[in-house]
């Protein structure tokens, strides 16, 4: 056979259809464009959004749905920036046919996307998120009987280099300059600057003082890796026993806070932000039947494990060391929560619990920030972000579904499950064998003991 020799390519003037790529599809995306098509998603979304375009003025603009599942395709794919999705969504046939795209269609550009959020508030993005916690509920995938919570930090788009005074202006590159000038140095380098800054005495930064002139709403913080930079605080309240993350209009219960608010301080807001998704779906805590609030360390207090009590939250938050001798001055309530709460930890049901939180909300945290491309976002301003976010975890709940439909809740799960090989050797035979092993399957939506 003679060898085939790559030449220059010439465009032809006519093709016809039988000879166009067309997509075999994708068995993880065609389930769910199915899931969307079933639940009518488009119909829902463009009557939300209708309010926000003219009724008839200029071209119609591409469908409100392809800008939702650009994002969906953003979590399930990993990718943040927007200009990558729109390559990923280029470079593929099945996600143009996710996307509801014809063979002469465009891809809608990173600018369209930037354009969409900023005409859609953040309540439509939402109630795009309620509308994916009801699918949930129809698959009994909210239970609501124990609800982990936890914070983590994502860095802003925003470098702490180009921070500034907020009284004066300043910037931190001026105020080093000064320092070393003052010091003799009549015209410091860059590295010079440096060696100065790293050997200055009392070095930190409050955010009272200091803020960025690019992203106003970004926090000074210590990330988890122990570098200090610009981020927010998102939190997640989650369901423990089926990894949901529930939550209704106006807060949600993936929130994003300012990364200088304490854990205490956010609190309340989630847990109202949780019961309202909980009572949406008909298992909402009571006096009478109350769920369970398992929690890390940071959210333990008098006040908060005071204002908990006798209510609709049964408190297991884990206990720091006391440094010194607790002394209560005549208030018997507080001593009293906290006392419930310490015995609530000790009992075997508490100690499984708090296990669960550190593997499950910790697991939400990975999904949706490290595979899920969003621990340094792209975007700027909070509520810029928060409506990035919301439909990141609004995928990330869609795939709950996924898992319990396919036994994977990402495509890159499907394929890694697919090809699951087994390797053994036969000891008398010698033959090689190669067993491929079927998905597992989901979590199953009918075992509850909710009261």
């Amino acid at each position: 056979m003679a060898m085939g020799r790559q030449g220059g390519r010439q465009g032809q003037m006519m093709v016809l259809w039988d000879e166009l790529p067309k997509s075999p599809g994708h068995v993880f995306y065609d389930r769910l464009q199915a899931v969307l098509i079933e639940a009518r998603f488009d119909a829902f979304v463009e009557e939300l959004c209708k309010r926000y375009y003219a009724p008839a003025m200029g071209a119609p603009s591409l469908p409100p749905g392809r800008y939702f599942r650009m994002h969906l395709v953003g979590y399930f794919e990993g990718i943040a920036s927007e200009r990558g999705l729109e390559w990923r969504c280029a470079d593929s046939l099945s996600l143009r046919d996710f996307l509801g795209l014809e063979l002469r269609d465009r891809v809608p550009d990173h600018s369209w996307l930037s354009r969409t959020r900023a005409r859609l508030p953040l309540e439509v993005h939402e109630r795009v998120f309620s509308w994916v916690l009801e699918q949930l509920d129809e698959h009994g995938l909210i239970k609501g009987e124990r609800i982990g919570i936890d914070a983590s930090t994502m860095e802003a788009n925003a470098a702490m280099r180009g921070i500034s005074r907020r009284d004066s202006g300043e910037t931190y590159r001026d105020m080093l300059t000064r320092m070393a000038e003052a010091s003799g140095i009549a015209t410091p380098t860059a590295a010079e600057l440096k060696q100065l800054d790293r050997q200055r005495k009392g070095k930190r930064l409050s955010n009272a003082e200091w803020a960025s002139p690019t992203d106003p709403a970004a926090r000074i913080t210590r990330m988890q890796d122990g570098r200090t930079r610009l981020a927010y605080k998102p939190e997640h309240a989650l369901d423990l026993d089926t990894e949901a993350i529930p939550g209704s209009s106006p807060r949600t219960a993936a929130e994003i806070h300012p990364a200088d608010h304490g854990d205490t301080t956010t609190l309340e807001g989630t847990l109202e932000a949780a019961a309202r998704g909980l009572e949406a779906a008909g298992g909402g805590p009571t006096i009478a039947c109350p769920t369970e609030l398992v929690a890390d360390k940071g959210y333990h207090s008098r006040a908060v494990l005071k204002d908990l009590a006798d209510g609709p939250w049964q408190t297991r938050i884990a206990e720091p060391k006391p440094k010194d001798v607790q002394r209560w001055r005549g208030d018997l309530d507080a001593r009293r929560a906290v006392y419930g709460n310490r015995a609530r930890l000790r009992s075997g049901v508490g100690k499984e619990a708090l296990k669960l939180r550190a593997e499950r909300v910790e697991r939400s945290f990975a999904l949706t920030l490290e595979r899920g491309g969003l621990r340094r976002t792209h975007l700027r301003g909070r509520e810029n972000v928060q409506k990035r976010y919301l439909v990141h975890v609004a995928a990330y709940n869609l795939g709950l579904v996924m898992r319990l439909l396919l036994g994977a809740g990402t495509p890159r799960q499907l394929a890694a499950r697919h090809a699951t090989l087994l390797w053994l050797l036969h000891p008398d035979l010698g033959l090689l064998l190669i067993l491929l092993l079927p998905p597992e399957p989901g979590p199953d939506p009918t075992s509850s003991t909710r009261c």
